[in-house]
């Protein structure tokens, strides 16, 4: 009952922040929006920021949700790994059983690490810690693997206490919504009067969604993985999505913004059920009906669905006759924002 009670509040809030102007209900939670950015600012100024061992470069936005932060992540460590860098992710791990600082391992589950960190170090090999407190994570990293030579920190822009060398905000299509602060509005922090020196804009999205100058990721999906060929890392199982075109498909996904899943599978030809489900959904239960035939998941529900991989390897099969299908979201960042996020990373008493 609760848990309903708070969907529907949620897509309340939610139906009316994505507005170009704030509106009535919106005007009325003002004061409650006035009261937050108070306490967040109160609360940002009693904290001094300390450096890591490494470079720091911050991947975040200001509002509440999905901006597609977790995909420009794993796009930017791709980036710096081709580079010939050693980068090294710190994130809270949202989700998680605890707070504590630890590493995320191979063969760790959601529960344990958190659904977006545990993606993060399945796509990259990169070294993947998680804590509350990221100035304890980061040196506990770079502890124990030395050769790491760049952190980057997900979701970090409201963790004010590790100092970045370098921020990269990210925006989707819906931008900064009506523009007010939670939760009148979707913003987390006020977009800043007199943008910072050391911050750059990412647009995931299909356009450019605000006022602020940035470059646009080029998003793509283009295959189904079988759950057990994905989990195994069997890129040979992969089918191109327009084989799956005809089928009686159900696509499931467990975002903030589960519509943009929808809207890119869409524009790849297919036609499936909609069956939106809450952020960082745990999968304790399948939500599909169990007569389903062929179900698509995004790579963050995936690594929640490893404990119920059947014990046939490189089977699509989940659960009786369905077939359980990954489609990756892949992002593409322009190689001009690369240099210049190194250029601030690397380049000393660079501005």
């Amino acid at each position: 009952m609760r848990r309903g009670l708070a969907a529907r509040a949620e897509s309340l809030l939610a139906r009316h922040w994505w507005r170009e102007r704030p509106s009535l209900l919106m005007r009325l939670l003002q004061p409650l929006s006035l009261l937050y950015g108070w306490l967040a600012e109160r609360q940002r100024r009693r904290i001094q920021p300390q450096r890591a061992p490494v470079p720091v470069l911050v991947v975040g936005n200001f509002i509440a949700g999905g901006a597609g932060k977790t995909p420009a992540v794993i796009a930017l460590v791709h980036a710096l790994q081709n580079a010939g860098h050693r980068p090294g992710v710190l994130s809270r791990g949202f989700g998680r059983q605890g707070d504590g600082v630890r590493a995320v391992r191979r063969g760790d589950t959601a529960a344990e690490v958190g659904d977006e960190p545990l993606l993060i170090q399945r796509r990259t090999g990169a070294p993947v810690w998680v804590g509350r407190q990221r100035v304890e994570a980061a040196r506990a990293l770079c502890t124990a693997q030395p050769e790491v030579d760049v952190l980057v920190s997900d979701d970090g822009l409201q963790h004010h206490a590790l100092a970045p060398d370098a921020a990269l905000v990210v925006f989707d299509d819906r931008g900064a919504g009506n523009g007010l602060l939670l939760p009148a509005g979707p913003l987390r922090e006020p977009l800043p009067r007199q943008w910072p020196p050391r911050m750059r804009v990412l647009y995931t999205g299909s356009r450019v969604s605000t006022a602020l100058p940035g470059v646009l990721a080029q998003r793509r999906i283009t295959h189904a993985w079988p759950l057990a060929a994905w989990l195994a890392g069997d890129a040979q199982q992969a089918l191109p999505l327009a084989t799956l075109q005809g089928r009686q498909l159900v696509a499931a996904a467990g975002l903030a913004a589960p519509e943009k899943f929808f809207g890119m599978l869409e524009a790849a030809g297919l036609r499936f059920e909609r069956l939106p489900l809450p952020d960082h959904f745990s999968f304790h239960t399948l939500p599909w009906p169990a007569t389903s035939t062929d179900v698509l998941v995004t790579e963050k529900d995936a690594v929640k669905l490893q404990p119920l991989q059947p014990s046939q390897p490189l089977q699509p099969l989940q659960a009786g006759s369905t077939r359980v299908w990954v489609v990756p979201l892949d992002f593409q960042v322009p190689a001009a924002l690369i240099a210049d996020l190194s250029a601030l990373l690397f380049t000393p008493n660079s501005p």
